[in-house]
């Protein structure tokens, strides 16, 4: 297959887009600087350029566009970038796939986010949004800016991504070296759920989702038993050798963490049931698979 790519050197398309060669498919990166050789193509989505045949001849277009998550969570500069980066790009993209005469599939960049604090009740791609935490509210809007595609006709996922942990990326990255040191910590009672995936565990669910015809909608990317912080507090100081006694307030975190409070403190028991119903089988099945992947 002929697979578009925005975002193709950030973390997570850095490593798609080798995997997708691998796989045997033709890869088109969009860039935002002139194109070197027929494996790129030049884009500004903030001036709404694009060069429409290279949509036109794609079988899909991947969106893993935007702004980094880590910033100054007190900064209002860095929400709106947070917010324009990812639904600017995936307004483009979908109204350029709409215009195709053979909408190409999307799959379309999304956080896990969306869901808002839902405590213990299991969540899945039919459960309803709730709240307006920051990252809520961005995910429902660049949720909404794929929909001329999908008007269009085109096969459209969200891809609600979860934290995905490497040591080389944050969040992990940040935390290593406070664990490694003996200082790490549960947030507030650490009961809340924090969904996780592993990074080959992503690229090969969004693989998989552009290789299967037959999936659309939302899907949830997170390993399938999600951990509560606590448990993976624990998994990860046990990984590192280390024991993990401390905790942070959660006034502290509220007042640390800002707009991104709500993140840090919510709970998430998400399940990837659309893509397990498919046949897509994780190789990182818990907290400690995806640490131990995350770490080698």
């Amino acid at each position: 297959m002929r697979i578009v790519v925005a975002g193709s050197s950030g973390f997570l398309g850095g490593a798609l887009v080798p995997y997708l060669h691998e796989r045997g498919h033709e890869v088109v990166r969009l860039v935002r600087r002139p194109a070197v050789g027929s494996g790129e193509s030049s884009w500004d989505p903030y001036a709404g350029r694009i060069d429409q045949e290279v949509v036109d001849t794609a079988d899909v277009v991947v969106n893993l566009a935007g702004s980094p998550t880590v910033g100054n969570p007190h900064s209002r500069r860095w929400a709106e970038r947070l917010r324009e980066s990812r639904v600017t790009t995936t307004a483009l993209l979908a109204s350029s796939i709409a215009a195709a005469a053979r909408p190409p599939a999307f799959l379309a960049g999304n956080g896990i986010s969306y869901y808002g604090d839902h405590g213990d009740e299991v969540l899945t791609e039919a459960s309803t949004p709730v709240g307006d935490a920051l990252l809520t509210r961005v995910t429902r809007e660049w949720q909404d800016a794929t929909e001329p595609a999908a008007a269009a006709g085109s096969r459209v996922c969200i891809l609600r991504t979860s934290p995905v942990l490497d040591r080389s990326n944050p969040p992990l990255s940040l935390q290593l070296p406070m664990f490694r040191a003996g200082l790490g910590a549960r947030i507030g009672d650490g009961s809340q759920w924090f969904p996780v995936i592993s990074r080959p565990d992503w690229v090969a669910a969004v693989t998989w989702l552009a290789e299967h015809s037959d999936i659309s909608g939302p899907v949830n990317l997170c390993c399938p038993q999600v951990p509560t912080n606590a448990e993976f507090t624990d998994a990860l100081a046990d990984a590192v050798g280390r024991r993990a006694r401390l905790r942070v307030p959660t006034g502290l975190v509220r007042l640390g963490a800002g707009a991104m409070a709500p993140e840090v403190l919510g709970s998430l028991r998400t399940r990837p049931a659309a893509i397990e119903a498919s046949g897509f089988s994780f190789a990182d099945y818990d907290v400690r698979d995806v640490l131990r992947t995350a770490l080698n």
